[in-house]
């Protein structure tokens, strides 16, 4: 039922932006076949306040139509990580919005305990070509590696990246990044002027299913992140660092990361996930098991910000299996479909 798809060209732009739609994404799956059933979408536009009324909820939204409100008998927010608490935790801030939100709502934010780093080579082999993601180690229970590409032109990131230095202190970061353009003047020469960043550079993304979390607060800027429980996320995670040098020394290349990973120890995360985890009560979590929000029937949440705990994995079919089962669950003689 979906619309006429082109076939992979190995082109490696999966995660940048498929360009000739043979990508399996949102508008030609889910919003496409939504389309079909009747369903209107009006892009670009963004919800900017959610209210109770009298048989539902009003949603507030600005966009290229100007200012409008619709009413709904339900809303589902699937804003993501960040477009989701930020719009809650306003909403809770607001006597006329949803003042009655858990006090948990902005808890339990968890980055996949990730850790991105990048092995840049000379540019003699075309990395770029491929899909984004073919494969995956498992490196214990609870780890996990992939090699992730690109696509050719896409190096928008040389321009945010240092040599990785892992550590816990400053001093170290700095000197274990000066030390290793030291010992391999070479290489970094190439890896910083390479013409094409992605075309010579594998991305290797590390991810744990490890417990720690962050805190989210509004702040006058907009969202605030805090340290929470367990253990705080960190970009010094020993195995990723072995396993991209024994990568680099494989491909000839230079160890690079993100430079808030290597002068702030700020670890870069592909799944921020939480915020709006589930609870028996509202004591408990944000939302019910069927996804409903504790005090606001008819008010659910179904996207990353729902998860309770790092997968360890790419979080994107559990976010879908989620979503899928908290509809299914809708009681079909309330069911606005």
């Amino acid at each position: 039922k979906g619309p006429p798809r082109t076939g992979c060209t190995a082109c490696g732009s999966c995660m940048t932006g498929c360009r000739i739609g043979a990508k399996n994404t949102l508008d030609r799956n889910y919003l496409h076949l939504a389309e079909l059933l009747g369903t209107t979408i009006h892009a670009d536009t963004e919800a900017t306040a959610i209210r109770p009324i009298e048989g539902g909820f009003s949603v507030e939204t600005t966009g290229p139509e100007g200012k409008r409100v619709f009413r709904a008998a339900k809303v589902v927010v699937a804003g993501g990580v960040l477009g989701t608490n930020a719009l809650l935790l306003k909403m809770k801030a607001d006597p006329k919005g949803l003042p009655d939100l858990s006090d948990r709502l902005g808890d339990g934010v968890r980055t996949n305990s990730e850790s991105l780093i990048g092995v840049v080579t000379d540019g003699s082999r075309n990395l770029s070509r491929g899909v984004a993601i073919g494969s995956i180690l498992h490196t214990d229970d609870v780890s996990h590696i992939e090699p992730c590409r690109y696509g050719s032109g896409s190096g928008l990131f040389r321009l945010l990246v240092l040599p990785h230095a892992p550590g816990a202190r400053l001093r170290d970061r700095l000197v274990s990044s000066v030390r290793s353009a030291v010992a391999s003047p070479r290489r970094l020469w190439k890896a910083l002027t390479v013409p094409d960043w992605s075309a010579a550079t594998s991305i290797l993304l590390y991810m744990r299913a490890a417990e720690g979390t962050l805190r989210f607060r509004l702040g006058r800027s907009g969202l605030q992140t805090t340290l929470a429980d367990g253990e705080p996320p960190t970009a010094s995670l020993p195995e990723a660092s072995a396993l991209a040098e024994r990568v680099a020394e494989k491909l000839d290349g230079f160890v690079m990361s993100m430079f808030t990973e290597t002068l702030a120890d700020i670890p870069t995360t592909a799944h921020i996930l939480g915020g709006a985890c589930i609870g028996a009560t509202a004591a408990e979590g944000v939302i019910g098991p069927d996804h409903q929000v504790h005090g606001y029937p008819g008010l659910y949440v179904c996207d990353g910000s729902a998860m309770s705990a790092n997968p360890g994995v790419n979080p994107s079919l559990t976010i879908t299996a989620m979503a899928e089962r908290a509809m299914a669950a809708v009681p079909e003689a309330t069911r606005p479909w």
